[in-house]
């Protein structure tokens, strides 16, 4: 009886090695703005497949710089073309596996519960008080909010009392705490921060399309790789960036 027990123990045991065997560690270097969305994916994928996602989330261009450095990632979401575009021109990317992902809106939010209004006010609600952007010219989402300020032509009026964050995170978190009465962010931020308030939409037309790239890093397209960008296609990973408010084909 003892022996059978173990003859079966070993047979299950020589049943899961193959996949034991071949799970492997994915690092994908993502957009801050995807964090919620990609959080909810990392754990539905890695229960499914045994992988194991190690997801580093920044501004976009921190993540291009790093890589243009030779950090090891295998895969790049950017939240913007231009920084995939560096990446392009400078041999970076497995050839072949870029593609557009998902797109995205900017909007003006406001600390706790406050009333829309229209984005030209702006400058007298704001008073002597300051505005959370991410970067304006290195981070997308300052980029985006930097081109509708220009083409709504506040920009000048309100670039003295722009408060710059390394991220789009980190500028939602100036307003979720207080520290800026009013902030520019992703529509999918905002959804994610119940202690912000969004008063009011940017105009699609008053900045360029937000899209939001994805390929793999040369030299590191892997089988676990590509099933991961395979994966995103799927309906699980759809209806988690739907859920999170990006819109996707």
């Amino acid at each position: 009886m003892l022996i059978r027990s173990l003859s079966a123990a070993f047979a299950a045991a020589l049943f899961v090695a193959p996949a034991a065997l071949s799970a492997d560690q994915i690092t994908v270097f993502a957009a801050a703005s995807m964090t919620n969305a990609l959080g909810e994916i990392e754990t539905a994928f890695e229960a499914e497949t045994g992988h194991d996602l190690a997801i580093s989330y920044a501004g976009s261009s921190a993540l291009a710089r790093q890589i243009q450095q030779g950090a090891p990632a295998d895969i790049f979401i950017s939240a913007n073309p231009g920084w995939m575009d560096v990446l392009e021109k400078d041999g970076l990317l497995a050839e072949g596996t870029r593609r557009d992902l998902v797109t995205n809106a900017i909007v003006l939010i406001a600390t706790g519960d406050a009333a829309a209004m229209e984005i030209e006010t702006l400058p007298e609600a704001l008073g002597d008080d300051r505005l959370a952007m991410a970067l304006v010219d290195a981070v997308p989402a300052g980029i985006y909010g930097k081109a509708s300020l220009e083409h709504l032509g506040l920009w000048d009026t309100l670039a003295p009392q722009v408060a710059q964050a390394d991220n789009v995170r980190a500028a939602l978190a100036l307003v979720a705490l207080g520290e800026a009465p009013y902030g520019i962010v992703y529509a999918t931020d905002a959804a994610a921060e119940p202690r912000v308030s969004v008063v009011a939409k940017f105009p699609a037309e008053s900045h360029p399309p937000i899209v939001y790239p994805i390929a793999m890093i040369a030299g590191h397209d892997t089988d676990a790789a590509a099933q991961f960008m395979g994966y995103l296609d799927g309906a699980p990973a759809r209806e988690a960036f739907a859920g999170q408010g990006f819109w996707v084909d």
